[in-house]
C-alpha cells in the first residue's frame, strides 16, 4: 500500500571497483521524464474515464442547478421528475448532451491534477519541512486542479450549455412556449450543434469573457473541491494503514490498490462534493444565464440565491452532485492506480537496471585493462 499519490524511483546505490568508489550513471533523460509524464498520461486517461461514465449524473444536477434562470418562477422539479422530463423530451441523446467538453474538460483536469500533486507535495514538504502532510496534500491538489482550470472552464460553459438545451427541437420548443426564463426580446443564445460550435458560437458573441464565464466562481468551487479530495484520500490511506497494522499486523491480507482508489477514492469524492455544493450552485447559474443577465457576478448570486431559496437553494443539486461524484472519484482513483500498478512496474524495473548495467560496463573496462 503507498503512502503517496506515486512513488519515485529508488536511488541507485553507489558500488566500489577496482578498489574505488564508482557512482553509476544517472537513467536517462527521456526515462527521467517519463517518471513525470507518465503521472499527466494516467490522471488524464483517468479522469476522461470517470467523467464519461458519470456524464448523465452530471447533466440532471445541471438542469436542477439551472431551474431558476430556465424556467424562472414555476414549479421546479425533483430528481425523479427531472429524470422524466429528460427522457420524455430527449429520450438517451439528451443525458448525453454536452459529452465531448465533458470528457475534454475532464482530461485535461485530470492530467494536471495528478501529473502536479506529487511533485508539488514533494516540494512543498522539502522547502518547509515543518508543513503537515494534509497541508501539503491539500495545496498541491489545489495548485494542480488550477493550471487545469484554464482549459476546464471553457469546456464547463459549453457543456452546460448543451446539457440544458436538450436536442434541437426540444431547447425549440421550450422557447416558443415561453418556458425559458429571458428578457423581452433577448434571445438567451442559439442551439449548439456541438463542441466546436458551441465554442466559436459564444465566441463571437462574448469573446475570450463567455468563454470564462464563472472562471472565478469555478475556482472558488474547485481550488478548495480537489485541495479536500486529496487531502481525505491520503487521510483514508493513513488511516487504513493504520488500522491493518493495529488490528491485523500478522495478516497477509491485501485488497490491492485499485480496490483501495475506488473505495476511498469515491469516498473523499463524495464528502468534498456535498461540502463545494453551494459554491457549484453560484458556478452553475453564471455560467448558464448567457444574455440574460440574471446575476452581477458571483457575490450578488449568492445573495439572490440565499434571499430567494435560502439554504435550500445553495445545496440544489447536492444529491446528484455526490451520486456522480462518488463513482467518477472512485473510478479516476481506480484507474490511475491501476495504470501505475499495470505500467509503471516495467519502467521502475528498467530504471533501476540501469545502474547495474554501467556498473557491469565500468567492470569490463578494468578487466580488459
Amino acid at each position: 500500500m503507498k503512502a503517496s499519490p506515486s512513488s519515485p524511483p529508488a536511488a541507485p546505490a553507489t558500488a566500489r571497483v577496482g578498489g574505488r568508489s564508482t557512482t553509476p550513471l544517472p537513467p536517462s533523460p527521456h526515462l527521467t521524464n517519463f517518471f513525470v509524464w507518465r503521472e499527466f498520461v494516467w490522471g488524464g486517461i483517468a479522469g476522461a474515464f470517470g467523467e464519461g461514465m458519470m456524464h448523465p449524473v452530471d447533466t440532471l444536477k445541471t438542469r436542477l442547478q439551472s431551474q431558476a434562470i430556465m424556467t424562472g418562477a414555476k414549479a421546479q422539479k425533483n430528481i425523479f421528475q427531472m429524470v422524466r422530463t429528460v427522457w420524455a423530451s430527449d429520450g438517451l441523446r439528451g443525458f448525453y448532451r454536452g459529452i465531448s467538453p465533458g470528457v475534454t474538460g475532464s482530461l485535461a483536469t485530470g492530467a494536471t491534477y495528478f501529473g502536479v500533486i506529487e511533485s508539488t507535495k514533494t516540494w512543498l514538504e522539502n522547502a518547509n519541512p515543518n508543513l503537515s502532510g494534509h497541508w501539503s496534500h491539500f495545496i498541491a491538489g489545489a495548485i494542480g486542479d488550477t493550471l487545469g482550470s484554464f482549459v476546464y472552464v471553457p469546456c464547463e460553459v459549453m457543456k452546460q450549455r448543451m446539457q440544458v438545451q436538450g436536442t434541437q427541437k426540444s431547447w425549440a420548443l421550450a422557447a416558443a412556449k415561453g418556458s425559458i426564463s429571458q428578457t423581452h426580446g433577448t434571445q438567451m443564445y442559439g442551439y449548439y450543434n456541438g463542441m466546436l460550435h458551441a465554442g466559436c458560437s459564444i465566441w463571437r458573441g462574448h469573446g475570450l469573457k463567455g468563454l470564462y464565464a464563472g472562471y472565478w466562481s469555478t475556482l472558488a468551487r474547485d481550488v478548495p473541491f480537489a485541495g479536500l479530495m486529496v487531502t481525505f484520500y491520503e487521510a483514508m490511506k493513513e488511516f487504513t494503514e493504520y488500522g491493518k497494522t493495529k488490528y491485523l499486523p500478522n495478516s497477509d491480507f491485501d485488497v490491492g490498490n485499485s480496490f483501495e482508489g475506488l473505495v476511498l477514492g469515491g469516498l473523499a469524492g463524495g464528502c468534498s462534493a456535498y461540502l463545494t455544493t453551494p459554491l457549484d450552485v453560484i458556478k452553475t447559474r453564471l455560467q448558464v444565464q448567457g444574455s440574460t443577465t440574471r446575476y452581477n457576478g458571483w457575490l450578488d448570486a449568492i445573495t439572490k440565491t440565499w434571499t430567494s431559496e435560502g439554504v435550500h437553494g445553495l445545496f440544489k443539486g447536492s444529491i446528484p452532485r455526490i451520486i456522480w461524484y462518488i463513482p467518477a472519484s472512485a473510478f479516476t482513483f481506480m484507474a490511475v492506480e491501476f495504470l501505475r500498478d499495470h505500467f509503471n512496474d516495467k519502467v521502475d524495473t528498467d530504471a533501476r537496471e540501469l545502474p547495474s548495467l554501467s556498473l557491469n560496463a565500468v567492470s569490463e573496462v578494468e578487466k580488459s585493462a
